[in-house]
């Protein structure tokens, strides 16, 4: 397939359309402000820019960095944006039946498990299957790890150490990709080149982008909640001092 197809797949643009479909659905009974629905386009706008533009074809047959793209679009941004969209006051309902002991560990065993080389090469030989239940369990895992921070009724303190800790334990796998010295997804390496890059220089690009992407984004919601938490002590301490 050239690497500049468009990817109008109908099980794709229905899935998208379904989540579309969903968010509206709850808009009527649970309506977010402007900032919480623009976020959502922009959700939809990454999904359909890694899914259906010539982004996707280059992702699962070219380049193991547009495909890690692309996963990271599915797993962290989308997803964060999606929770962010949902009105406070049905995030606060559904935070209740999410544990964060849960979803952190669920959003990591899912970015391992589908990164081990064999699991990760079986779902790209099976692009209509496998590496559509790689993906969907990519989003769902993402909307449990970013429910928490978002929604949950923790303090911020609690909120910045979870998503150190998210970053802390996920970042290793974007870190080890970009220093292994030799290819280790053998789909990547029997597919055809793509701008000059070969199959290790693509890998640890892929690796590296992974691991950049996450300390910016982590560190990013990292560093609202800790700012806050540190405001709200010192509030708290101006006020409970004694005078002397």
């Amino acid at each position: 397939m050239p690497p500049y197809s468009w990817a109008l797949h109908w099980d794709t643009l229905v899935a998208i359309a379904l989540l579309a479909a969903g968010y509206l659905w709850t808009q009527t009974r649970w309506p977010s402000d402007t900032r919480r629905r623009a976020a959502f386009d922009l959700a939809l706008i990454l999904l359909l820019a890694v899914y259906v533009t010539p982004l996707h074809t280059i992702a699962v047959h070219y380049l193991l960095s547009v495909h890690f793209l692309q996963n990271v679009v599915t797993a962290e941004w989308a997803p964060g944006l999606v929770v962010y969209a949902i009105s406070p006051t049905l995030g606060s309902r559904v935070a209740r039946y999410i544990h964060p002991l849960v979803a952190l560990p669920v959003w990591l065993a899912t970015y391992y498990v589908w990164h081990v080389p064999a699991v990760y090469d079986a779902a790209l030989n099976r692009p209509h299957s496998l590496l559509h239940l790689e993906h969907l369990t990519y989003f769902f895992a993402g909307l449990l790890m970013w429910w928490p921070v978002i929604h949950g009724r923790y303090s911020d303190g609690a909120k910045a150490a979870y998503v150190f800790a998210a970053f802390v334990l996920g970042s290793p796998l974007g870190l080890l990709l970009a220093l292994v010295p030799r290819p280790v997804y053998a789909f990547y390496k029997d597919a055809p080149q793509l701008w000059g890059l070969s199959d290790l220089t693509d890998q640890q690009i892929a690796g590296v982008t992974m691991a950049v992407e996450q300390a910016i984004v982590f560190f990013a919601v990292f560093a609202h909640y800790f700012l806050r938490f540190l405001r709200t002590e010192q509030i708290v301490g101006v006020f409970s001092e004694n005078p002397r």
